[in-house]
């Protein structure tokens, strides 16, 4: 696929996921985790086709992902969780893009330090590192929507 077009998709779904989420969304399992996980499956077949990774360029993605998805997680901590209508809705708060301001400045001090210690520049697909850190706020969204006994929205029909 054209790098631009993918690049074009992966920009209008994060923005379309933020905006939703910035006017408040019903929180639903499927709708949680596809985007996390489509983006992150498309980083790892990024990466699987690259005959050039050496160890040091896995040791830094694998790491990356790790504390991508901790940030993700943590930003996740900062997503406000209400009922409404009898199910569990989340919408971003100030403190959510505070973080995400943080996240992105932290990720991309990991991202310099990585390539001074070696790792190629092009080793670390953006897809690979948005599906991390999204999945990682999915999963505490997901464990702090269980632990209210909301349940969650049922999936939408098609």
């Amino acid at each position: 696929m054209n790098p631009w077009l993918l690049a074009a998709i992966i920009t209008a779904v994060v923005i379309a996921v933020v905006i939703k989420r910035m006017i408040g969304e019903p929180v639903n399992a499927r709708e949680l985790f596809v985007a996390p996980a489509v983006l992150t499956g498309i980083g790892v077949l990024t990466l699987i086709k690259r005959a050039d990774l050496t160890g040091t360029d896995l040791t830094w993605v694998i790491t990356g992902a790790v504390f991508g998805a901790a940030l993700g997680a943590l930003r996740g901590a900062t997503v406000q969780l209400v009922d409404k209508g009898g199910f569990l809705w989340q919408r971003y708060t100030g403190r959510t893009f505070l973080a995400v301001i943080g996240t992105l400045a932290v990720t991309a001090g990991f991202g310099v330090l990585a390539v001074k210690m070696g790792m190629h520049e092009s080793a670390r697909p953006l897809q690979l590192s948005i599906g991390v850190s999204f999945l990682g706020e999915s999963l505490m969204v997901g464990r702090r929507g269980m632990a209210t006994g909301i349940p969650f929205a049922p999936a939408r029909r098609r």
